[in-house]
């Protein structure tokens, strides 16, 4: 900012010029105080300059509503909306939020510094606020591969970008704990880390808090919440399409630990973000829980905010951006307007800001490469045992279960079963072509027929499949190199239903309504082959293959024991 616009601002707030924007006979959401205060919001310059009695070039009248603050989603993978950030802008801002934290990661996972600048670039054409944090585990582990390694070096220019606030999610725990030199050299980047402490002791909280690690987006339990609290972490209270812990958090909400729980959606799918909302959502359960709901919106807003040092964001008071909401009701968080820097973004659920800018996505093409699938390329050998480790699902939780059953084994290999829902899964390495494919077994998915396959799996985000069927499973991975990338049914050797997601495997180049409506084609695909209708499958799917939740984990490189930390045979070894 110059001394012109300085000054500017500052005639307004005294009132010597009118503002721009005035909204009248508002109540105001007072984040500081925790009350509802009154009086004109005088806005100038896309900056919010006074609260009192104020002309305005233009003038809102407001009465019986209510002014909240912009809210922030805290933790998000943009990625895992499977559209660009600009199609993403226009999906939240008509919810409410005017900024979001993202961690790039899955792209970087598959394209590296390329990624990061796509990514960079296409957020700088929103009218929505990204703030990025830099991947911290390109890869997330040494035990599988991605079409990408980040070094300190490699992240450190990208610390100077405007955008960048810091350090993402600190997801190899053992790194940090045992002060491995190139963790040590990241951790030194910035004071700004967040942290992934999924299943981590009290000690290990020490640890993470000993390394300057001060966030974490993975608690499931209100004990654990309040262990990293006790610990000065900042807690998200999360609630995605595949993680759903924000009723159990809640539980440990008060009025004296809230101002350090902030809410994030972590990975949520374009459908869900469209139909249930953002952040906003997260608003609405909580005080549906009992959460008052100016606290609630603080932990939208001004408490994200001063974790992550946007000292001008979060707030409704001189000063600070003029990033505003308009609702109806406190208690139903029913939001009719969104203001970003002052201008209407959205209104009555419908986004109204400028057209998304064309960009050039080549260096983010052409991502899926496998070597060629022999027609015995998913046969799991058991040898004499017919006892099996298996990945047992945890629906709507990313956390899963390692079991041990007997399975049915014909000539030495295991063959799936859809009586006791048995069924091989395989990732597929597909950045290299290296012909690494991870074999396992899954229980808990539920298809009755044929097989689906993606792109999108956490986080290295090789091709992932499950099916009923060898033919199939192959049919479909097969299908998804034709797509460069995406996600496929298949059944009798057939393409139900598929979305090309061409952008690193990851986003579609389409328009989000497009997008919406093949989601939707993917759904009754999924309908037709017999998967549950209490839990996404391919969310589901995709997760499986993320070495850093516990327990059992299918990497390229085999099945993972996320407990041990090491990967393990599939078949039960006989005494």
């Amino acid at each position: 900012m110059n001394k012109e616009t300085l000054k500017m601002r500052i005639d307004a707030a005294n009132k010597k010029t009118k503002a721009d924007l005035v909204i009248r006979h508002a109540s105001i959401v007072n984040v500081f105080t925790k009350s509802l205060t009154t009086g004109d919001v005088a806005i100038s310059d896309g900056v919010i300059v006074g609260i009192g009695d104020y002309e305005g070039i233009q003038e809102i009248d407001a009465t019986g509503k209510f002014i909240a603050p912009g809210l922030i989603d805290a933790h998000v993978h943009i990625e895992s909306s499977m559209v660009t950030p600009q199609q993403f802008s226009q999906v939240v801002l008509p919810h409410g939020v005017t900024t979001v934290i993202t961690d790039p990661h899955e792209i970087a996972n598959v394209s590296g510094t390329a990624g990061l600048e796509f990514m960079l670039k296409d957020s700088e054409s929103t009218l929505l606020d990204i703030k990025l944090m830099l991947p911290s585990c390109v890869p997330s582990t040494a035990f599988e591969n991605a079409g990408a390694k980040l070094s300190a070096e490699d992240l450190a220019p990208f610390l100077y970008r405007e955008q960048v606030l810091g350090l993402a999610e600190v997801m190899d725990f053992p790194a940090v704990l045992h002060g491995d030199e190139a963790m040590l050299d990241k951790l030194l980047l910035t004071s700004q880390i967040d942290g992934h402490a999924a299943g981590l002791s009290e000690n290990d909280i020490n640890v993470y808090g000993t390394a300057g690690i001060l966030t974490d987006h993975e608690c499931v339990t209100k004990e654990e919440m309040i262990m990293r609290l006790e610990r000065g972490m900042y807690v998200m209270l999360r609630e995605g399409s595949v993680a759903k812990n924000l009723h159990a958090l809640l539980e440990g909400v008060t009025e004296q630990n809230a101002q350090r729980c902030l809410f994030c959606t972590d990975d949520k799918h374009l459908d869900d973000l469209i139909e249930e909302g953002s952040v906003d959502y997260n608003v609405r359960i909580a005080i549906k829980q009992g959460v008052h709901p100016i606290t609630a919106i603080s932990m939208a807003s001004i408490n994200a905010a001063q974790c992550f040092g946007l000292h001008k964001k979060g707030a409704i008071a001189p000063g600070y951006d003029a990033d505003l909401l308009l609702l109806d009701s406190l208690e139903d968080f029913a939001i009719t307007a969104v203001y970003k820097g002052g201008r209407l973004a959205a209104q009555n659920g419908l986004y109204i800001g400028p057209a998304p800018k064309k960009m050039d996505t080549a260096p983010v093409q052409d991502t899926v490469r496998i070597a060629e699938l022999s027609e015995d390329c998913f046969q799991i050998p058991m040898g004499t045992s017919t006892k099996a480790h298996i990945i047992g699902i945890n629906p709507n939780n990313l956390i899963t279960e390692h079991l041990i059953a007997e399975t049915p084994v014909t000539n030495g290999f295991f063959v799936s079963t859809t009586k006791q829902d048995l069924l091989k899964i395989a990732v597929i390495e597909r950045h290299k072509a290296t012909g690494n494919i991870g074999l396992g077994i899954v229980k808990g998915l539920g298809l009755k027929y044929g097989a689906i396959a993606t792109t999108v799996a956490h986080d290295s985000h090789n091709i992932i499949a499950v099916g009923t069927n060898d033919e199939d499973m192959k049919a479909a991975v097969e299908a998804l190199h034709e797509l460069k990338g995406g996600l496929v049914v298949v059944q009798g050797g057939q393409v139900l239903a598929s979305l090309s997601l061409a952008i690193a495997g990851l986003m579609s180049e389409q328009p989000f309504p497009i997008v919406y409506k093949q989601l939707k084609a993917l759904d009754e695909s999924l309908l037709q082959i017999g998967a549950p209708t209490h839990f996404n499958a391919f969310l589901t799917l995709s997760f499986l293959s993320l070495p850093v939740i516990p327990q059992l984990k299918l990497t390229d490189c085999g099945l993972f024991d996320v407990g041990s930390f090491q990967h393990i045979q599939v078949a039960v070894a006989t005494e």
